[in-house]
């Protein structure tokens, strides 16, 4: 079977990618032939079940590295990125980075103790300011490919209001609009970006936030097949964004929910 990126020295770079979109992502890119380094933040005790998911992707014979680290600490960033640079060959590049951080503050804007300026902060640092560190570092560091993707993992709470999600919300609006920034300025140097707005997927993350049942309730009712998004739907279309064909697809926001906005 023909991988569209064997041979080509491509690595994909995934934010969050021990779990969900990011981990169903490296493994798609992994089995077309895409080197794969998923930078995540695990208990001592979850990490023989993601070792298994790792070696799934190793399974595919392509390299894989991961970092156990926290992904907004400049000294980490240093050291990730030192370590890509030592792993990849002579010919290595990104070609493709993945937002797909998942750490906010899920509170009320009226609770006992309330929603805070230091819970949002620390939000949009990891969700969406995070993004513009890592383009920015890994751009001077000389690692982007020529024709390279940034992909960030959004969602309709940036446009709509959820009890709790108030953090999360404003850091997806922020990240959708940090991803059209870096489209215009970047594109010179071969760098497109887009946001991948997926449907409401039963990962740990939605299963965090209250009102759950509710949520996945409603979007089996409103979505025209009945049925949430599945990672592995997030993920084909992160392959498809990678693919030379897509090339000219930058600052755009891509709904990837079976319809489940129209209804």
């Amino acid at each position: 079977m023909v991988k569209d990126f064997e041979g080509k020295g491509y690595w994909a770079l995934i934010l969050g990618g021990s779990s969900g979109l990011g981990l169903a992502s490296g493994l798609r890119l992994a089995r077309e032939g895409m080197n794969i380094c998923i930078v995540h933040r695990n208990s001592r005790t979850e990490l023989p079940d993601l070792e298994e998911q790792f070696m799934l992707i190793r399974a595919t014979g392509v390299s894989l590295i991961s970092f156990n680290l926290d992904v907004i600490k400049l000294e980490n960033r240093i050291s990730i990125i030192t370590s890509l640079q030592e792993t990849m060959s002579a010919g290595g590049r990104l070609r493709c980075l993945i937002h797909s951080i998942a750490k906010g503050n899920l509170k009320s804007l009226v609770a006992d103790t309330p929603l805070s300026t230091e819970d949002l902060t620390i939000t949009l640092q990891h969700m969406a300011f995070s993004l513009v560190d890592w383009v920015s570092a890994l751009h001077k560091a000389g690692l982007f490919a020529s024709d390279a993707r940034i992909l960030a993992f959004t969602s309709e709470g940036s446009s709509r209001a959820w009890p709790y999600y108030g953090a999360v919300s404003a850091a997806k609006a922020a990240l959708e609009a940090i991803s059209r920034q870096i489209a215009l300025e970047y594109a010179p140097f071969g760098i497109r970006s887009n946001c991948i707005q997926a449907g409401v997927t039963d990962t740990q993350s939605l299963r965090r936030v209250p009102g759950n049942e509710l949520l996945i309730k409603h979007t089996q009712d409103r979505n025209p097949y009945k049925r949430l998004t599945k990672p592995d739907d997030v993920a084909d279309v992160v392959y498809l964004l990678c693919k030379d064909e897509a090339a000219w697809i930058n600052g755009a926001v891509i709904p990837v929910n079976g319809g489940e906005t129209i209804n």
